[in-house]
């Protein structure tokens, strides 16, 4: 699994829309060819869940998406048995209807098995990219149990045996540091920090994302947002924010945001009642005016 070089692997996402670091096209890379997890971390909207999605895209892989919440547990990452169809089985059996000699094999056969993302990935093997997306919103036991089968890339099931991928998944993790995951984790993995695209990357990312808008509105919407990141908002806007900012300036005619054009439409860029109210009174300043 993976690209001869790096360069092969960058070219391949910039060709599936993925404007990419040289850092992060270097990360991946080595992660394919370590076989080692890549662990994503960064703030929300920069683009670490498209990573997983657009190199699911190019190896081809099939992309298993494990999304990670508060209260998560192993059954719902594993697999979990479909209780209410045993019970009617286990009822048809017992008026007769089936050989009760067949229960025991048959009441946890396979299509008795609720398939959850670790299952599958397993299963799939090479042919996929596991995306454990936001692990930091799951909770330390949770994390301690990921690290556990990531290690073995296989999944025990009592009653039926050990599923066993012969090759491993690729497998991306991504965080947006809402706690500090632990270092036993990040030991198993490469790690990567996705940070804000510089000016020309961000319009390089606009123009690919939101062809609609011309490479004026593309440089002057990059240049605002890079403004709005320096003032004292609680959720900055990332590049998935300065697309939607783009698309929707575009779709009114606008070719170079004004402070009413701006002002109307800066519930695409920032979002939150207080970090509106911080960009509105300092949006003639970031226009210059």
């Amino acid at each position: 699994m993976g690209f001869a070089d790096v360069e092969s692997l960058h070219d391949a996402l910039a060709g599936a829309s993925y404007v990419a670091d040289r850092g992060l096209a270097v990360a991946l890379h080595l992660a394919l060819r370590l076989r080692r997890p890549l662990l994503l971390e960064g703030e929300p909207g920069v683009g670490k869940t498209e990573v997983a999605r657009t190199l699911a895209r190019i190896l081809p892989a099939r992309l298993i998406r494990l999304q990670c919440y508060e209260g998560i547990d192993a059954a719902q990452a594993l697999y979990e048995w479909d209780y209410a169809r045993q019970l009617l089985y286990a009822r048809t059996m017992q008026e007769g209807a089936l050989d009760p000699a067949r229960r025991a094999a048959e009441l946890y056969g396979p299509e008795f098995l609720v398939e959850r993302p670790l299952l599958a990935a397993a299963r799939a093997g090479a042919g996929a990219v596991l995306l454990v997306d936001e692990l930091d919103r799951a909770d330390e036991e949770f994390e301690a149990f990921l690290l556990e089968v990531l290690a073995d890339a296989a999944v025990t099931i009592p009653e039926i045996g050990t599923v066993a991928a012969e090759e491993p998944p690729a497998v991306i993790i991504t965080s947006n540091r809402t706690r500090e995951l632990h270092d036993a984790l990040k030991r198993r993995c490469l790690y990567h920090w996705i940070d804000y695209p510089d000016r020309e990357r961000e319009v390089a990312i606009i123009r690919l994302r939101a062809p609609e808008a011309s490479e004026a509105l593309a440089r002057a919407v990059a240049e605002l947002v890079a403004r709005l990141r320096t003032l004292d908002l609680a959720k900055p806007p990332g590049p998935a924010e300065a697309i939607d900012w783009a698309r929707a300036l575009a779709a009114l005619g606008v070719r170079a945001p004004d402070r009413e054009a701006a002002e109307q439409t800066l519930g695409w860029a920032v979002k939150g009642r207080d970090d509106l109210a911080i960009a509105r009174r300092a949006l003639p300043g970031l226009l210059g005016g």
